[in-house]
């Protein structure tokens, strides 16, 4: 599947390239998305690595200090997603899928495993840049208006959040980890206790876009995160639903 028919033309229009500290990888079996968004991403200044399959991302991942995955589904056979969920018990890099699924389905399901964002073929490269800056931000920084409080953790029901080190340590000290997103979330929720929060507000946080059908990956965000931390995922005390409106933090929180 290629890229729209403006992508060829904008790739060359972005004027005079500049130097980033990140270096990102290209993974797809069709070499020409290789080739353009390598392309692009060095035009912009980007250290870039391509691979066609599992083994060239694993060598690319083993050889440098890499920033970001762009991971398309399909790979000559590979499972894409097997190849993401790998990624994410070695690694806590940023992975933004490319590729033609373009399902909610297959939207919900990549972003469940713990991708960052998801772009459907054909795709429009202006678009891909905006999201792969988004992204790099998000992973790099602090959320929106906390830069004053990086340090500080927070208390809630005996669960212990450190800002700094994106750690959750559980009321027994043991450590658990969080994806981005994850950390976007709780986060989110940590600041806003006992306010109920629309699914488009947290999808807006979590992912830095307008809200659309992929409000319900929220669900299965929030899903994710009550099975670290609530005691009954089935009761749970923590999160709670407000049926028609979207989730409300229960918990006390208290700032460290």
């Amino acid at each position: 599947m290629a890229p729209d028919q403006n992508t060829q033309s904008e790739s060359a229009a972005y004027g005079e390239p500049r130097a980033h500290p990140h270096h990102i990888v290209v993974v797809d079996d069709d070499g020409a998305i290789r080739r353009l968004l390598r392309s692009v991403f060095e035009h912009e200044g980007y250290a870039v690595s391509d691979a066609r399959n599992r083994a060239e991302l694993v060598r690319c991942l083993d050889a440098h200090d890499v920033s970001l995955v762009t991971l398309d589904l399909t790979l000559g056979g590979e499972d894409g997603l097997a190849i993401a969920r790998e990624i994410r018990t070695v690694k806590d890099v940023p992975i933004i899928m490319v590729t033609a699924k373009a399902s909610d389905v297959d939207r919900i399901v990549g972003l469940e495993i713990g991708a960052d964002d998801y772009i459907v073929k054909p795709f429009n490269v202006r678009e891909v840049l905006a999201r792969v800056r988004a992204v790099l931000r998000r992973t790099e920084s602090p959320p929106r208006g906390l830069a004053q409080d990086r340090r500080n953790g927070f208390r809630f029901d005996g669960w212990l959040l450190d800002v700094s080190a994106r750690a959750l340590m559980a009321p027994d000290g043991a450590a658990h980890d969080l994806t981005a997103a994850e950390f976007r979330l709780l986060h989110a929720f940590i600041q806003r206790p006992q306010r109920v929060l629309s699914r488009a507000l947290l999808l807006d946080i979590v992912s830095g876009q307008d809200a659309d059908p992929l409000e319900r990956a929220v669900d299965t965000l929030v899903g994710r995160l009550r099975k670290k931390i609530e005691q009954n995922t089935a009761a749970p005390k923590i999160i709670k639903t407000v049926r028609g409106a979207g989730y409300v933090f229960a918990a006390k929180v208290t700032p460290q």
